[in-house]
């Protein structure tokens, strides 16, 4: 079955599967690594949040991201834990709404997109890799994932003029812990990933990580939120948001179980918070278009006015926040 088929047989499953009760939450787990993992590493937490608010927590996976999206939209996902990028998705088209932000084991705000190459690469830097796009083999992230998609698609390639999808000799796309593994192995030969999955892989899979190294990090990405749906029960919301404000603030166990996501507590948030990514998108967009000849001369600087104007609007709020 190809791509769209499974697209759109997950959409029509998400559209008539049942409702969920009133006492239940289904909690969205973006797809960073394999599906084994990500239960292994969430479940304990989960069951805390099940304990402590008395409701039906059920985790909620996907085989990417916008599986998670979508289910959001359609109400098969009422909270998840989501990447800057596909927050806003969430924000823009399910209905969803950021109320908290995940802190650092170090306490940092945030975490950097990599570049990442086999350590016997004759690779060393960013401009390395541009120099020879034509011969390599890239590892990409998910279209909605922002430190293995958005961030390096801008920073790393934009700004240099390099279209992913075009100008190496082959791009692939996967999650981060497969990217790892990927480069390890040599079937690619370099790969998008972060700080935050570089430190967990190096847990689960320390003998691979000896064979990698770091070749570019991007600028501070925010540390990644989580969304509900705004038309969550109020009295539902309150008790979600006292139990993950509250979690492994004094308690060593449950300072554990994040240690094990990959977190160390969480702290208030909201959209603001994708103001960085926002703009990233909309000047992303509009190198794209201005470069685009296929496209009417008037239309274009239609369109391109649009997108100033928008970023405009982002840039003042920033500046009020």
């Amino acid at each position: 079955m190809n791509k769209q088929l499974m697209a759109a047989a997950l959409v029509a499953g998400l559209a008539i599967a049942p409702a969920v009760s009133a006492e239940t939450v289904n909690f969205g787990i973006i797809s960073t690594e394999s599906t084994a993992n990500l239960k292994q590493n969430w479940d304990p937490f989960l069951a805390d949040m099940r304990k402590a608010t008395g409701l039906d927590i059920k985790a909620f996976f996907a085989p990417d991201y916008a599986g998670i999206i979508e289910g959001m939209r359609f109400n098969k996902v009422q909270v998840a834990w989501y990447g800057n990028k596909s927050a806003m998705e969430a924000v823009d088209r399910a209905d969803g709404e950021i109320f908290a932000q995940t802190i650092a084991p170090d306490g940092a705000n945030g975490y950097y997109s990599l570049l990442v190459v086999h350590k016997d690469s004759p690779i060393q830097n960013l401009d390395d890799v541009i120099a020879r796009k034509g011969e390599l083999l890239l590892g990409f992230g998910d279209p909605n994932s922002t430190s293995g998609s958005l961030v390096p698609g801008y920073y790393a390639f934009a700004q240099n003029n390099v279209d992913p999808a075009k100008d190496f000799k082959r791009m692939v796309r996967a999650n981060h812990e497969t990217n790892l593994l990927a480069v390890s192995t040599k079937q690619v030969d370099v790969a998008t990933n972060n700080t935050e999955n570089w430190a967990r892989f190096e847990k689960t899979h320390p003998e691979k990580l000896a064979e990698l190294r770091q070749v570019w990090k991007s600028p501070l990405i925010p540390s990644d939120p989580l969304v509900w749906r705004t038309d969550l029960d109020p009295k539902i919301k309150d008790k979600l948001e006292s139990f993950i404000m509250s979690y492994g603030k004094h308690d060593e166990r449950e300072m554990k179980v994040l240690l094990n996501i990959g977190f160390a507590g969480f702290q208030p948030s909201s959209n603001d918070q994708l103001i960085p990514v926002r703009q990233i998108s909309l000047v992303k967009e509009k190198t794209t278009l201005e470069s685009n000849e296929n496209v009417d001369a008037a239309e274009k600087a239609k369109r391109i006015a649009e997108i100033d104007r928008k970023l405009a609007e982002l840039s003042a709020k920033s500046a009020r926040d």
